[in-house]
């Protein structure tokens, strides 16, 4: 069983069928799997995302990308369904036209203009106007004074908002988006967040993936976190990260007294283990908020100067190994 939080509407994680699928969630996927030869790359995931906005969070090689292209109907899921708007994504050309998708390795021609490229993107969704629409999503994505440049020469921050411009070009309602922050600078990153909030706000469904948590944090209004191909936990992102803090840690430390401060230590319900080395104080803790809560006064009440505090498995890898295995 999946580790779940509370879940807000737009994100429903378990099985869902075709049959009972919610119409107010336009993405869905049920028992979902996709595998290359012997290699798995998404292991039996369901969950299903509605209006507003959701991150996709997982260290590089989850399978953020491989759930992105199944739902834009680039990839056939190796089992389970992959539904937009109640319809297999997979060979129905109609979805395209309620999709944009911002796929994360470069896919822009360097000897087009930016008006060219997303012009192009414009007239292969059969638009009435494109260049009125092109240059629409340019201003949009606030590129339109550097329109009329070739792609070739854009920064990679800017490279991303034409791609982000060719997604928007034929006003979809759902975006995927593909570590779409990447190359951007800090102005660039906030003009872009206001975006997408602005978009979310009208009703649209945005699904963003990210290796960074604070992207996440400051921009979704619900997490879904993959791990190893697996759906490891879905919720609020404050649950999320109370279940990615409050978890059992070690922690390395250096003090005027290690001896007497692992004794103080023991006497601690929140801790469960020390062990005593050359130069350092090794503290084995039931969660990891808890103790740094207290680390500070156990030193203070026993008279001993801290000089080093660290954690030894802070990494986002080891915090979604963590929420794995508590399935």
């Amino acid at each position: 069983m999946t580790v779940t939080v509370t879940v807000r509407p737009t994100a429903t994680e378990g099985p869902i069928s075709a049959a009972t699928a919610p119409t107010a969630q336009p993405i869905v996927l049920d028992r979902v799997s996709r595998w290359y030869g012997n290699v798995v790359a998404v292991n039996d995931i369901s969950f299903g995302v509605g209006a507003g906005i959701t991150g996709l969070l997982g260290p590089n090689g989850a399978g953020k990308s491989t759930l992105l292209h199944m739902l834009a109907g680039l990839l056939r899921p190796s089992a389970g369904q992959v539904l937009i708007e109640g319809r297999p994504a997979w060979r129905d050309p109609t979805i395209y036209r309620r999709i944009g998708l911002v796929p994360e390795r470069e896919a822009v021609h360097g000897f087009l203009t930016g008006r060219q490229f997303v012009e192009l993107a414009a007239r292969l969704q059969r638009l009435a106007g494109p260049a009125a629409a092109a240059a629409v999503a340019l201003d949009t994505v606030d590129l339109a004074p550097a329109a009329d440049r070739p792609v070739g020469t854009y920064s990679k921050g800017m490279r991303q908002r034409v791609k982000i411009a060719a997604a928007l070009v034929h006003d979809p309602s759902i975006l995927l988006l593909d570590e779409p922050f990447n190359g951007m600078d800090p102005r660039q990153r906030l003009h872009m967040m206001d975006l997408l909030r602005t978009m979310a706000g009208e009703g649209r469904t945005i699904l963003f993936s990210s290796h960074i948590l604070e992207e996440v944090e400051r921009l979704a209004d619900g997490i879904l976190v993959i791990y190893a191909g697996r759906l490891a936990a879905s919720g609020d992102y404050r649950e999320i990260r109370r279940l990615m803090t409050d978890r059992p840690n070690t922690f390395r430390i250096r003090s005027s007294d290690d001896r007497r401060l692992a004794a103080a230590f023991m006497t601690e319900p929140a801790v469960f283990g020390t062990e005593l080395g050359d130069d350092r104080l090794t503290v084995r803790a039931s969660e990891f908020s808890g103790f740094t809560r207290i680390v500070a006064r156990v030193a203070r009440d026993a008279g001993v100067r801290l000089l080093e505090v660290a954690p030894t498995d802070d990494s986002l890898e080891s915090v979604f190994a963590y929420l794995v295995s508590r399935r």
